[in-house]
Formats: structure tokens, C-alpha cells, sequence
């Protein structure tokens, strides 16, 4: 058994699998979710898991190069964005409008949906290279 990192196989194995300019989505309830994805499901209830916390461990072991988020999350979660921010550090992020975010969503290695109910509470990472 893992004792440490994620303990969900099938993030575990889609973020090892990925390479340089792969995509992985963590998104809230609600985003609709392209037929080609992986599709990982990990809401419960409402609320549970959060986005943030989602996001925080997928950070621990993903090597993120940008992010991208939809412009709409400044004016609808604005909190939320300093949030992504703060946990993304120097990551640059890229805000496009949230019909593009759900086009590029179709390029995914995978996408995670949470229980976050918080509007547009989704956050494409572009993993980068650890060399």
C-alpha cells in the first residue's frame, strides 16, 4: 500500500503517465466533461472534495509549466482566483474565456471532477518537465 502522494490510482497513474505539454483538468460539479478525457471522478456530496484541496494535491506531484483558468472566474470567484494564484506561485496563468477552457478540456490526458460547487472553479495545468 502508498503510504505518501496521492492515494487515488487513477490520478496517481494519469500524472505519471503524462509528459511535457499534457494537460490535466480539475474541475468543479458542474463542467461537462468531453467523451475523450479519463474521466476521474472523485465528488461525493457537495463541497466534498474541494477544489482547492484537490488542486493542492495534485500540485505535490504534478511539475506544472502554466496554468490556465476562464477569465469569468475574476469577476464570479474572485476570492477563489487569489487562491489558485497563491498555491501556484510563479506558475504563469493564462485566463481565456470559459468557452474556450471547455474546448481546450478535449485535449486532456484526464479530467478531475471534484464536489466543488464554487462557479468556475477550474483549473487546466500544463505539466512541464522536471530536467
Amino acid at each position: 500500500m502508498k503510504k505518501i502522494g496521492l492515494l487515488n490510482q487513477p490520478l496517481s497513474t494519469a500524472i505519471s503517465g503524462m509528459g511535457h505539454t499534457d494537460t490535466l483538468v480539475i474541475c468543479d460539479a458542474g463542467l461537462p466533461i468531453p467523451f475523450r478525457p479519463r474521466r476521474i471522478d472523485l465528488a461525493l456530496v457537495p463541497g466534498i472534495p474541494s477544489f482547492l484541496d484537490t488542486l493542492e494535491a495534485v500540485l505535490l506531484e504534478m511539475e506544472v509549466e502554466r496554468a490556465i483558468v476562464a477569465a469569468e472566474m475574476a469577476e464570479a470567484s474572485p476570492d477563489l482566483l487569489a487562491e489558485v494564484r497563491d498555491m501556484l506561485g510563479e506558475i504563469p496563468i493564462e485566463m481565456v474565456s470559459h468557452k474556450d477552457f471547455k474546448g481546450q478540456t478535449n485535449g486532456a490526458q484526464a479530467v478531475v471532477r471534484t464536489g466543488e460547487c464554487t462557479p468556475y472553479a477550474n483549473v487546466i495545468l500544463v505539466s512541464g518537465v522536471v530536467f
